[in-house]
């Protein structure tokens, strides 16, 4: 087996171990971050049932408008601090992190920091 197709089994087994454990319901959805290395996205997910409530990446029209790029820790913050406005207007405020696999740390951590200064707690 070839190191990136290891890389990518490792994650997925990483990522069953984590949904394993982490649900989101109505009352307290799951904050779903998904990373490749030109883009992050972010997902307010209610698994009862089966909708996205909503969502923000770095290819929304709000982040072009400010110039950044999608790659680094203050692109990753500022789509966090979306996601979380957006969770607050439809009057979310709780929610249940998840990393899907990834390390907690770099651009994961700073979206998570985003979305707890923007209000969102988990």
């Amino acid at each position: 087996m070839d190191k990136q197709k290891a890389k990518k089994l490792g994650l997925e087994r990483r990522k069953r171990r984590v949904r394993a454990k982490v649900s989101g319901t109505p009352e307290r959805p799951r904050l779903s971050v998904h990373r490749t290395n030109a883009h992050i996205y972010a997902q307010v997910i209610n698994d009862v049932d089966a909708a996205t409530i909503c969502s923000a990446s770095t290819l929304d029209p709000e982040f072009r408008a400010t110039g950044k790029l999608g790659s680094n820790k203050e692109a990753a913050e500022f789509v966090g601090e979306l996601v979380a406005r957006r969770a607050l207007e439809k009057g979310i405020d709780t929610v249940v992190f998840d990393r899907s696999g990834r390390l907690y740390h770099g651009r994961v951590k700073a979206l998570a920091d985003g979305a707890r200064n923007a209000g969102l707690k988990f």
